[in-house]
């Protein structure tokens, strides 16, 4: 049994650190601050460009540095093509994250934010076409493809540029299942009556996941939305143009 799926198993008696969702979208992991919970337990040797971080608390079930990315496929709808993870292996590195657009608090849209100035720096230091960023929501009911257009407007996506990808699964099942058996995060719905004009919202996880050519992780950012976008751009430029 791989380390992924042994501390999946233990995620449910309370054992393993780092993996707690906060109520309604607070985007944290546990309290591991502005830590980076890659320790070297999975890391393979010649495999990473970056070194260990400097923290290290707790063994999350989520996919830390030196882990193989996991390989699924999703509907892109905006660009109207399936987008697979395993499809960049050796063409480009990236950013992973998820998200949902209707998003009461501020969290997601910092994910988004991280994700952005990367790709505008990518674009501004001519590495674009050696990048890639990975935008997944939970919510596909609500996140139609003219909805994440919009979006991307409203956060400043250049969605022209060939390197942006929002990943909309086929429907609310799927992309609890695909968060579960990937990334061994749960996602479920809950009232929205506490937000104004929202049915319904998600506790979740402001993860941020920086993926090399390999497909090996390189960092994994378990609070995204307070982790300094600048920290996250410089990892991903040394990573991208190694």
């Amino acid at each position: 049994m791989n380390r992924r799926r042994f501390l999946r198993s233990l995620a449910g008696t309370g054992v393993v650190a780092g993996t707690t969702a906060t109520a309604g979208c607070a985007g944290v992991l546990g309290d591991a601050g502005d830590a980076d919970n890659s320790g070297d337990d999975g890391s393979r040797d010649g495999e990473t460009i970056l070194g260990p971080p400097e923290q290290n608390r707790g063994d999350p079930v989520h996919p830390i540095r030196g882990d193989e990315m996991p390989e699924f496929t999703v509907p892109d709808p905006v660009a109207g093509e399936e987008i697979s993870t395993a499809g960049f292996e050796g063409e480009r590195a990236y950013l992973w994250t998820s998200f949902y657009t209707s998003c009461p608090d501020g969290v997601c849209p910092a994910l988004i934010l991280r994700l952005r100035r990367a790709q505008e720096v990518a674009a501004e230091e001519e590495f674009g076409d050696k990048a890639a960023f990975l935008a997944q929501t939970f919510d596909p009911e609500r996140d139609t493809t003219d909805v994440l257009r919009e979006y991307a407007s409203q956060r400043g996506v250049d969605l022209n540029a060939g390197n942006w990808h929002f990943l909309r699964p086929e429907s609310y099942e799927a992309g609890v299942e695909l968060m579960d058996e990937n990334f061994g995060l749960v996602i479920e719905k809950t009232d929205g009556e506490q937000y104004d004009d929202l049915e319904y919202a998600f506790p979740h996880y402001g993860l941020i996941l920086l993926v090399n050519r390999r497909g090996i992780v390189e960092r994994s950012y378990p609070r995204g939305p307070a982790t300094d976008i600048e920290r996250i751009v410089d990892d991903f430029r040394r990573v991208v143009t190694a």
